[in-house]
């Protein structure tokens, strides 16, 4: 059984240039596909010089076509059984396609979802490696001394000969905070426990996460029009074809930075696509699964959604009702009905 790890990247050529050592160092071989989503620094330079250290599949897109499309992209061009997409801001332990193929032996209708931890010590930085600021942090990393700084970098050293000292660093979830903390931890909670309780396919993660190249592209792939939860979408379609999500214990390691990310709570144009595929009401609440557990939730404490077998339980009631937002107001007014008798 043979692995690809399709990596969707613009723009952050001294990241991937890690991610592309982390690959490097793997215990079982591997075929790299890089999709170059219209990159304009020098990621193409990045790549040529890991050629020699990988199985490596080079797709350069002349302009920029999305997170969606770029991993179609590099799912196409793929030759193994086994599809493992990772960011190219996200490092692999060493074991990390190992432990991915080893779930898959068990099975061909697997989705296998991995352990997603971050670095916020890379946050300040364009390059983790030399420690060059991002545009914005320059006095914050000149303010660093020479100790500090140095502790806070990741190289090509590290990943190579001692990853155990960028394990050490690291935390779960793929930010920073305690709500993508404890969504990490529901998730993987709900994904380690025994059965299924109906909606695992909210637990898919968009890094580190795999499935066989034949049902990828049976599926069709990630929707093209959705670029914020677009894994989320996928994971849904495949689990209600038959296929099972599983957990596997490889870890990732995001390199996190301060801007260029989207919230799915305020970066709202994925929810009606998202919706218009999939009328539940599972799909409408899970906006509020997440509010539930983040700082400073605006929702009723009687409307919180504390985990995902709570959220199938709550959707349930209110199956067959349409539009999100009369599925939300149902469900919150039955809430606070019960409250109140």
């Amino acid at each position: 059984m043979k692995a690809s790890v399709v990596i969707r990247s613009k723009d952050e050529a001294d990241r991937l240039r890690l991610t592309l050592t982390s690959l490097a160092g793997q215990s079982a071989p591997c075929e790299v596909v890089v999709v170059n989503d219209g990159s304009s620094d020098h990621t193409g330079e990045v790549v040529a010089e890991a050629a020699g250290a990988l199985d490596l599949v080079h797709v350069r897109n002349e302009r920029p076509t999305g997170r969606s499309a770029a991993a179609n992209a590099g799912a196409a061009r793929a030759t193994g059984d086994i599809l493992i997409f990772l960011d190219g801001d996200t490092l692999a332990e060493p074991e990390f396609v190992a432990r991915h193929l080893a779930v898959h032996r068990g099975g061909d209708d697997l989705v296998v979802r991995g352990e997603t931890f971050h670095l916020r010590c890379t946050r300040p930085f364009r390059d983790p490696e030399a420690g060059t600021p991002q545009p914005g942090e320059e006095e914050r990393v000149a303010r660093m001394s020479d100790k500090d700084r140095a502790r806070n970098l990741v190289t090509r050293s590290q990943i190579s000969s001692a990853f155990h000292e960028v394990d050490s660093r690291a935390q779960p979830g793929i930010y920073p905070g305690f709500g993508p903390r404890k969504l990490y931890d529901l998730e993987m909670e709900a994904l380690r426990a025994p059965g299924d309780c109906g909606v695992l396919w909210a637990a898919a993660s968009g890094s580190n996460q795999s499935l066989s190249r034949g049902a990828f592209l049976r599926s069709g792939g990630f929707h093209p029009d959705i670029s914020i939860n677009e894994h989320r979408e996928l994971a849904l379609r495949l689990c209600r074809a038959g296929m099972t999500m599983k957990p596997t214990t490889a870890r990732s390691y995001h390199m996190t930075h301060r801007s260029g990310w989207r919230d799915p709570l305020d970066d709202l144009e994925w929810e009606e696509i998202f919706y218009r595929e999939h009328p539940d009401a599972v799909v409408a609440l899970l906006p509020l699964f997440w509010q539930s557990i983040g700082d400073n939730s605006p929702l009723p404490e009687a409307a919180r959604i504390l985990s995902l077998a709570e959220l199938a339980r709550r959707a349930a009631p209110l199956a067959g009702m349409t539009g999100r937002g009369a599925v939300r107001e149902a469900y919150i007014a039955g809430c606070l009905a019960e409250l109140a008798a």
